[in-house]
């Protein structure tokens, strides 16, 4: 099994998408273990003095001007552990818990936050026995961080509560704990404060959204390049020369991605009845320009993630000279307004599918083609309805782009008076990531029977590779009207799990 290693510098994509996804082992560097105790050095000599320390000797929050005896700090850090485990709503998924809890070691090893050595390996013993603590989805404002889904994490560290285990059943985590051979942790002077006080749900959604539209848009390349050629659109406009005077990065790639598809198509450039289109319509021949401003959303989006990742983001922070000090780090502004942006990029690259969908649907703009793609024209009613749930998707896309980080709402006694509400942009875009993949995924399914449709002509080779891919998966091409759902379930599982490009590649070579 591959193994992650956690040192104080941060940790990459690629690790997270390994331990939340794929169940990497996590290890401890030796960099990181020494780290931790120096900082714990300075939290234990603070700890000792008289004058107060916020999260040290105080209490949190609107709470922070109480001095706390030392008698009564562990009682208090348990307290803000379990007073913050209040989230509510269904269970949130398996691979954000994993991912919240590993960034959340990741800043615990980073020796800012003044965690104990045992604490940290505590919390990687969990995560490499499988244990998954139970985190709902209401309970974060995205500000002091992820407070009740970090919380609930850390109430397993301390054997309370509940947590799903290996086999997939919930049960209490003590019981886990125990079976595991893992003791639970009694938590010291600023450790309940610094488990709770991350970033780390939305930045962990938002590197597995990236991970997933870095495909989706390869995907919906594709799709377009297909609707493109079954609609017998010109490749003309796919020129690399007409991309330079425009010089976006994304836009050059979708083009490039687009014309690398139809290579050797002997539709492209046909016109119905010898009548020559000058143009296609915008969602044919500007595919390249939408698909192409998400892709740079996408740049924009992996930059805030990569910063995010190198980050360590507590309040307060163990400083190198020795400084314990209060910060604003944990607002979750920069990453909440990109997990906005590309919920806004997916929208607009769904809606722009949709429409070349509805195209290939209608008789009176799809050059040739029967209505709906139907058989029997109707007698079938083929796949207007198909069109319907692609119209049903992109309407709540439409909804799911507006964004949670304009909206703040005050808490804590006006203390925490401006929120960035990134957990909930994070939650909303992974919603909108699966209608991205129907959306592509009905488009496919509509592209690639109006090609087999166009008897007579030959389709690029690529596409007659997609084409055969998916008819091989058990998405069936054209024919009288049947059971609908079942093709398209089987059209979203092939892009889903990244078929479309995989299917295209050997053909093209690696799309952009």
């Amino acid at each position: 099994m591959h193994t992650v290693v956690v040192g104080t510098s941060g940790v990459t994509a690629s690790d997270v998408l390994a331990v939340a996804r794929a169940g990497a082992r996590i290890e401890l560097s030796g960099e990181a273990v020494a780290a931790l105790a120096a900082a714990r050095e300075i939290v234990d000599a603070l700890a000792a003095k008289p004058e107060p320390v916020y999260g040290v000797s105080t209490g949190f929050g609107a709470l922070a001007s109480r001095h706390i005896s030392p008698e009564l700090r562990a009682q208090l850090q348990r307290n803000i552990v379990r007073s913050h485990a209040a989230g509510m709503g269904p269970r949130v998924e398996r691979e954000v818990v994993r991912a919240l809890m590993f960034l959340r070691l990741k800043t615990v090893c980073s020796g800012h936050t003044g965690v104990r050595p045992e604490v940290a390996q505590t919390m990687a013993d969990i995560l490499n026995a499988g244990i998954t603590p139970v985190v709902h989805e209401y309970g974060s404002l995205g500000c002091s961080g992820d407070l009740a889904p970090l919380s609930h994490c850390a109430l397993t560290l301390m054997g309370e509560g509940d947590a799903e285990g290996p086999d997939g059943t919930v049960r209490p985590a003590g019981e886990l704990l125990a079976e595991a051979g893992i003791s639970p942790v009694e938590l010291r002077e600023k450790e309940g404060l610094a488990l709770l006080n991350g970033t780390d749900g939305m930045l962990g959604m938002l590197v597995m959204a990236l991970a997933d539209l870095e495909t989706l848009y390869k995907s919906a390349d594709v799709t377009a390049a297909l609707s493109l050629e079954a609609l017998l659109g010109t490749d003309k406009v796919l020129a690399p020369e007409l991309h330079a005077i425009r010089p976006h990065p994304g836009q050059s790639a979708a083009a490039a991605n687009m014309l690398a598809v139809l290579k050797g198509s002997e539709l492209t450039g046909h016109h119905q009845d010898g009548a020559p289109r000058v143009q296609d319509a915008y969602s044919v021949r500007c595919a390249p320009q939408v698909a192409g401003a998400g892709r740079d959303t996408l740049a924009h989006a992996r930059t805030v993630a990569e910063r995010e990742l190198a980050s360590a983001v507590d309040n307060p922070v163990v400083l190198p000279d020795g400084r314990v000090e209060s910060n604003g780090n944990f607002h979750g502004a920069p990453v909440a307004y990109v997990l906005d942006f590309l919920a806004i990029a997916a929208a607009d690259l769904g809606s722009i599918a949709e429409r070349r969908t509805d195209r290939l649907l209608d008789k009176n703009r799809s050059h040739g083609l029967p209505p709906f793609l139907a058989d029997d024209a109707g007698v079938d009613s083929g796949l207007m309805i198909a069109q319907y749930t692609q119209a049903a998707l992109v309407s709540e896309m439409k909804r799911l782009a507006v964004p949670a980080s304009a909206d703040s709402i005050p808490s804590s006694a006006m203390q925490e008076d401006h929120v960035s509400m990134g957990w909930s942009a994070a939650r909303k875009l992974r919603t909108a990531v699966d209608n991205l993949t129907r959306i592509v995924a009905i488009e496919l399914y509509a592209a690639t029977r109006a090609i087999e449709l166009r008897e007579g002509l030959t389709p690029a080779p690529a596409s007659q590779a997609v084409i055969e891919a998916v008819r091989a998966a058990g998405v069936q091409g054209p024919g009288p009207d049947r059971f609908l759902a079942p093709d398209l379930a089987a059209a979203d599982a092939f892009v889903r799990a990244g078929q479309v490009v995989t299917a295209v590649e050997p053909v093209t070579g690696p799309l952009a």
